[in-house]
């Protein structure tokens, strides 16, 4: 039975299209140049930010970061870059009586972005505020301490089987996988991708979840 439903937030939520629109930009390649380099990197089981060394080998992503903020370019995130079902498909496992987290890889100002949408959610945190990313057990460690229910009766959704199924499975979580963005379409058949719930949009995972709530 499910107490708490804890939620991704690159390409489960939002969109990550702009993030990665505004680093090609500012290295000055194509956007599908740069988009096709971070599919072909994170399926080689590498980080996504491997794509961001294959442009510029020399590059020091924490500095260019720094650079781009400099440059009021910094990272940019509100109502339209959220996928057009979370609203409603958080608001109605709330309504149900499942407590509602959003916790993912970001930074603290993506947070900040975040926490400025009012989104239906319980709470919210970011890999930079605790100190641990996915699929780092330590991530998912504080994630259980987090969410108000035992790992059992916890289901963290996402769309990467690497960085969101198998650690959450592994710390002893429940798992959704959401066919979404690119990986979560090229992942969908396989069986790295197994979870105990799969849907193509989160109406039809809240629909799933509210049948298995406490």
């Amino acid at each position: 039975m499910i107490r708490a439903a804890v939620f991704d937030v690159g390409e489960t939520l939002v969109n990550d299209t702009r993030y990665w629109s505004d680093w090609a930009d500012w290295l000055n390649v194509p956007r599908h140049t740069l988009s096709a380099l971070v599919g072909a990197v994170v399926t080689q089981g590498r980080h996504n930010l491997d794509a961001l060394r294959l442009v510029r080998p020399d590059i020091d992503v924490a500095a260019e970061w720094r650079a781009r903020e400099a440059a009021g370019r910094g990272e940019t995130l509100d109502e339209s870059d959220l996928y057009p079902d979370v609203r409603e498909a958080l608001a109605t496992l709330q309504d149900a009586g499942v407590w509602v987290g959003i916790a993912g890889n970001q930074s603290i100002g993506a947070a900040g972005h975040l926490r400025a949408l009012n989104l239906p959610c319980d709470a919210l945190a970011v890999s930079d505020e605790w100190g641990a990313e996915k699929p780092s057990p330590e991530f998912f460690k504080r994630l259980i301490g987090w969410a108000h229910a035992a790992p059992d009766q916890i289901v963290y959704v996402g769309d990467h089987p690497a960085n969101d199924l198998a650690p959450a499975r592994d710390a002893g979580l429940k798992t959704a996988h959401l066919r979404r963005g690119p990986l979560g379409h090229y992942w969908a058949d396989s069986q790295h991708a197994h979870a105990d719930w799969k849907a193509n949009s989160l109406d039809e995972l809240a629909a799933q979840l509210i049948g298995h709530t406490i």
